[in-house]
């Protein structure tokens, strides 16, 4: 029988942190799993990929990338997403585009695009005032809702890119487009900023204060025929984009719904590992105790789910435990947190 992987992101805490956050969390269940296991290993991810460990393995286990500790991890995934939203692009090289917040300080730096607020209304207004500048470039832009459009550039099927999630909090020049075609993306990229600089929507954002949508973020480029292979694949609590690569009644998981075989994203806890807010950060390992790793445990233990993969990551790796019924019979081995001291 397959085992069915759950892939947490954030749920590894960093190092340097590690000691003081294990001892604040109160979770018997996890460490029930992480404890008694049958294999268990630590992957080092390569500090300088445009994606975060999650987005590598999802993308690995969709078939859309090679392996998520390869030198060609990525997320191919736009034509995937595109799919997702009930798009069917027949030809060409697409990407997401995400309408963002920049703000200048000691060097650029992203909003995180969660908390944008950004309505239908203005999203719409937005679209339609950029619109020609990628139709004039030849380019096609789709709209599919206020955080998601889509751009068809074939030109720019090299084009180096990274996930708006593994450039947050950093200095966005280390993450910005590589490749032939960066300078092109860069002019286009400035003409979208100086037009949203001095559109009236913006002015009217900050009189709210809230954050002006002063640019665009793109990335995860595939051709248009790059489509996931079948897979089980499940989520709970991740960036849409990541949803829309799971089947519509598979978005908001549950314990209830595992089966052998699936790949399940619980995103918990991975907005305030990325933002490093360590006090939101317990109460979602709570929350993930309490709503998956004590009914997973629970179901091992009753023999209704079989082996089961944990695949906890943070900015540089993973840990992989494999556990199963079997293996929770290792009643020598302690019950603790201290695996996660990695």
């Amino acid at each position: 029988m397959p085992a069915t992987t759950l892939i947490v992101p954030f749920a590894l805490p960093p190092a340097p942190m590690a000691p003081d956050l294990v001892r604040a969390m109160q979770a018997p269940a996890l460490a029930a799993l992480l404890s008694r296991h049958a294999a268990q290993s630590f992957h080092p991810f390569e500090a300088d990929s445009r994606v975060l460990p999650h987005e590598a393995w999802a993308a690995h286990a969709l078939g859309l990338a090679g392996a998520p500790a390869g030198a060609d991890a990525g997320a191919p995934v736009a034509a995937a997403v595109m799919a997702g939203h009930g798009m069917a692009p027949t030809a060409g090289h697409w990407f997401l585009v995400h309408p963002v917040a920049i703000h200048v300080g000691s060097h650029l730096q992203m909003s995180d695009p969660r908390q944008l607020q950004l309505s239908e209304a203005e999203a719409r207004t937005l679209f339609e005032s950029v619109l020609p500048l990628f139709t004039d470039d030849g380019h096609e832009l789709v709209y599919a809702d206020p955080h998601t459009w889509f751009l068809r550039a074939d030109a720019w099927a090299g084009l180096d890119t990274a996930s708006p999630d593994a450039a947050s909090g950093d200095n966005l020049h280390a993450w910005m487009p590589r490749g032939d075609a960066a300078r092109a993306f860069r002019r286009l990229q400035n003409e979208v900023q100086m037009l949203w600089f001095a559109h009236p929507l913006n002015a009217a954002r900050q009189a709210r204060g809230q954050a002006p949508i002063n640019s665009f973020w793109l990335w995860g480029g595939a051709d248009a025929a790059r489509r996931p292979a079948p897979a089980s694949l499940a989520t709970a609590a991740v960036p849409d984009w990541l949803a829309r690569l799971a089947a519509p009644e598979r978005r908001a998981a549950t314990p209830a719904q595992l089966r052998a075989g699936d790949v399940v994203v619980l995103g918990e806890a991975l907005a305030a590992g990325l933002a490093e807010d360590w006090a939101p950060w317990l109460d979602a390992m709570a929350r993930l105790e309490q709503d998956w790793f004590a009914p997973l445990l629970a179901a091992q233990r009753a023999g209704t789910v079989g082996e089961v993969t944990l695949v906890l990551t943070h900015r540089d790796g993973w840990l992989t435990t494999q556990t199963s019924k079997l293996a929770q019979y290792r009643f020598w081995r302690a019950v603790n947190l201290n695996n996660l001291l990695t």
